[in-house]
């Protein structure tokens, strides 16, 4: 399937599910001057979806990421449970709950109206797309999209190719995705858990190891974790970290290290007994902390207002950071 050229102002996309992700999706594309079409599946979605996302444009305009009014990128939303509206979308994002028989449903109704040349893409982290994408009825157009939350600021993007996605049109969805202000990683082979959720879950496995065998504190690994790789992983990955800081060393504390880490299958029982009790996290205000009703809401806000200021931290600070030093250098 071959996609013709087309401008990227005059791409109109898609976005199905409007929940937290959903609604912070639609935002960065609204800013990067796309037409959004954004489906509600269920009418609980409709409740705070406007609301959520003239907030997000209205923090982005006051934390200087757009310089237009709110407003402006807000009339190329159009809200609605209507699917037939996605006819002419360039891209259409399923954002719904992580449930195989969901997604399904809704891939029906996506594919009864779009175009055989209109990509279709996931924004899972749990199931693979080899998966998901049988479930279609053009598996070659169907992608993964793994956004971070929130979507309309963080610069992370991760890209996924099933078995049996057209590479080339990961390759096309990679260069658009620049223009939404990402950074994005093309994951040509599929993965469960792509690459950051399996980094990530690596050290979180290791981090219910060391609380629940007595080495540390929730709180202790926390302030590691903070201090240490929340420090530099702004700038840099781990294999440039280990470059600037000396590979040798990492070789020798791995031959001892590795094999003292964990290995366990099982889900840590420490998280196990917070969800069964019922702990969603800041949500419910129950989760590995105890919290109240007000401190949940004073960390959902300054969650959103770190994200901003890291945000123009790391704006200074793109992965061709040294490259465009090197050029500027040349030209002295």
């Amino acid at each position: 399937m071959n996609k013709k050229k087309i401008d990227i102002e005059e791409i109109t996309i898609g976005v199905v599910g409007l929940g937290l992700m959903g609604c912070s999706i639609s935002t960065c594309l609204l800013m990067a001057g796309h037409r959004v079409i954004a489906v509600a599946p269920i009418p609980d979605d409709l409740v705070h979806a406007e609301d959520r996302i003239k907030e997000h444009l209205r923090k982005s305009k006051e934390e200087h990421l757009i310089d237009v009014k709110p407003s402006t990128y807000f009339n190329d939303c159009s809200i609605t449970e209507d699917y037939s509206l996605l006819k002419d979308c360039y891209l259409v994002i399923e954002c719904t709950l992580e449930n195989l028989e969901i997604k399904k449903s809704v891939y029906q109704k996506i594919e009864a109206v779009i175009d055989d040349s209109c990509l279709l893409a996931s924004n899972t982290s749990a199931i693979p797309i080899t998966i998901l994408q049988e479930q279609t009825a053009l598996p070659s157009r169907f992608f993964g999209l793994h956004w971070a939350e929130p979507s309309h600021i963080s610069r992370f993007l991760e890209i996924i190719c099933g078995e049996q996605s057209d590479v080339q049109l990961g390759e096309s969805l990679y260069e658009l995705s620049h223009h939404w202000g990402k950074e994005p990683t093309l994951v040509r082979k599929d993965i469960r858990g792509f690459i950051t959720n399996r980094l990530m879950y690596a050290m979180y496995r290791e981090a219910f190891n060391l609380v629940e065998n007595g080495y540390a504190t929730v709180e202790d690994v926390d302030r590691a974790c903070r201090n240490n790789a929340g420090h530099w992983m702004t700038l840099v990955g781990v294999f440039r970290w280990m470059d600037l800081t000396g590979v040798q060393a990492y070789h020798t504390v791995m031959k001892d290290l590795f094999p003292t880490l964990t290995n366990s299958t099982e889900v840590p029982k420490l998280i196990d007994d917070i969800v069964k009790e019922g702990g969603k996290g800041i949500s419910n205000a129950k989760g590995f902390y105890n919290y109240t009703p007000e401190e949940a809401t004073l960390w959902e806000e300054t969650f959103m207002e770190f994200s901003y200021e890291i945000r123009k931290l790391a704006a200074k600070y793109p992965e061709d950071v040294v490259e465009k030093k090197m050029k500027a250098k040349s030209k002295e």
